[in-house]
């Protein structure tokens, strides 16, 4: 499983912060306008500085619209470490930042990982939900894309040292998966029966997807209870999804769903 982000450069000198209930400082960009805002969730070890994120900023900017991301504790600008990070935790930074920053109808959009984010969000705050796009989502890939897909060597070795190190194809830094983060995300497991939400849902996703397998997204659809739900897959796409053409097709479905 990776999850990764593809770093761009951003005019925008430094982020605002906010202080979690547990003393972590979370770093974010915020840009008022009109509604339903944007909240863009990343991936894992991924970060706001993405083409994705950036992307549908300059869109929102461009409609008036009010646009949000953020990094989650141990990732990009916000602190702490990011092997202390646990699906919960990521959880709750992202709360933070939706009820201390952005207001009312809101579009929340999530890749990969940000993606499970996101469908906890909607399932936390259904009210202010005015829809959900998922970029490669990977709702509960903790268990069943790490734990169920691991060696049995790669088992041990997480329950004895609790952390093990996977080479990325992406980074020269590998992936930090701990048995917490393993152990605690089965607490926020979604795909196991109907999924209680009712906002319209788009998801795309790449068939040549190495990463999160594109059937999870079909899968997804099936779970949600939702009707107005659509699985945009594009044949030669990987995990980023970050050509112009994907990108097109993302600003595409925020606009469709605002």
């Amino acid at each position: 499983m990776t999850h990764v982000s593809q770093h761009g450069e951003t005019a925008t000198p430094d982020p605002k912060t906010l202080t979690t209930g547990d003393g972590e400082t979370i770093a974010y960009h915020h840009h008022p306008g009109r509604g339903p805002g944007i909240l863009f969730c990343g991936g894992f070890m991924s970060d706001m500085t993405g083409t994705k994120a950036l992307t549908l900023e300059a869109f929102a900017k461009d409609r008036g619209q009010a646009f949000t991301r953020f990094d989650y504790r141990g990732h990009g600008q916000s602190s702490g470490a990011f092997r202390d990070g646990t699906i919960g935790k990521w959880k709750g930074d992202a709360l933070a930042v939706f009820d201390q920053v952005t207001s009312g109808p809101v579009i929340v959009v999530g890749s990969s990982m940000g993606g499970w984010i996101a469908l906890l969000l909607a399932l936390a705050r259904p009210d202010r939900i005015a829809g959900l796009i998922g970029i490669a989502a990977a709702p509960d890939f903790t268990e069943d894309l790490m734990w169920a897909e691991f060696e049995e060597d790669i088992r041990q070795k997480l329950l004895h040292d609790r952390v093990y190190y996977e080479p990325s194809e992406y980074s020269e830094e590998p992936y930090t998966i701990t048995m917490d983060l393993i152990e605690e995300g089965r607490d926020h497991l979604i795909m196991r029966g109907a999924i209680p939400i009712q906002a319209p849902v788009r998801l795309l996703h790449g068939m040549r997807d190495s990463s999160v397998p594109h059937r999870l997204s079909v899968l997804l659809a099936e779970r949600l209870e939702t009707d107005d739900v659509q699985v945009r897959l594009v044949k030669d796409g990987d995990h980023r999804l970050s050509t112009d053409r994907d990108l097109n097709l993302l600003t595409a479905a925020v606009g469709e769903l605002s």
